[in-house]
């Protein structure tokens, strides 16, 4: 599954990890991405968000019933 925000597009960061020897190997950062249940054209439906967008109020939550 691929490690995207379905609101703002966010996705991996590339990096290097460096040691003290300056052994250099690749890395990612992964964004934060919670599933969450948000109203869609009108509809519930899970959905996979970052939490910046969670906290912003880009995502509408769909109501408990």
């Amino acid at each position: 599954m691929a490690q995207r925000c379905e609101i703002c597009g966010k996705g991996p960061m590339t990096g290097s990890n460096i040691s003290h020897a300056h052994n250099v190997t690749k890395r990612r950062w992964l964004p934060n991405l919670q599933r969450v249940r948000a109203m869609v054209d009108g509809r519930p439906k899970y959905i996979r968000v970052c939490t910046r967008c969670l906290r912003s109020g880009k995502v509408v939550k769909a109501p408990r019933i």
